[in-house]
């Protein structure tokens, strides 16, 4: 309720009370006026408690944010990468998987590199980023946007750290 006397204090409206004006005026012109605020109030405060709420601390957390982060880079691992590396491994190289022992040997240790390689690809492992180049080094699939890579390598850097416990192959 506070939130709506605040809404209509800023907008110089009042909700659902009577339009006071004097004995001359007709009944049909202050209906109208009334109906004018009361059109105001309905189509604008809703979107603003939606903002307001949407906004609030309480629903947005850093750990929803993240949880919705990580349910993003397993879906993308899910299309991309999962048909070489399911389940952490790697079917085309066997001492190139995305465990963190393979991973260290292999200098692919922080995000940044994760991000690097399945940019640009290394060895036999395409890389996937839109301005890839050499062409004939690069996935003739369809290519990730940065933001996508970026969610790839935190998703995969978190699945290495913990050994790959939440990873199928099917399914959400």
């Amino acid at each position: 309720m506070e939130i709506l006397s605040a809404v209509s204090c800023c907008l110089n409206i009042t909700p659902s009370l009577p339009v006071k004006g004097n004995a001359n005026q007709a009944p049909s012109k202050l209906k109208h006026v009334e109906q004018v605020k009361n059109l105001y109030f309905k189509n604008l405060v809703p979107p603003l408690v939606a903002a307001v709420v949407a906004l609030s601390p309480i629903c947005n957390t850093p750990a929803l944010a993240q949880t919705v982060d990580i349910q993003r880079g397993a879906t993308l691992f899910r299309q991309a990468c999962i048909g070489c590396h399911d389940g952490g491994g790697n079917i085309i190289q066997p001492g190139a998987t995305l465990f963190i022992k393979d991973l260290e040997r292999n200098g692919v240790a922080t995000e940044d590199d994760i991000y690097r390689v399945t940019y640009y690809g290394k060895g036999r492992m395409p890389g996937f980023g839109e301005s890839c180049t050499p062409r004939g080094q690069c996935t003739f699939g369809p290519r990730l946007k940065e933001d996508e890579i970026r969610l790839l390598a935190e998703f995969v850097k978190l699945q290495a750290d913990e050994g790959w416990p939440n990873v199928a192959s099917n399914g959400d």
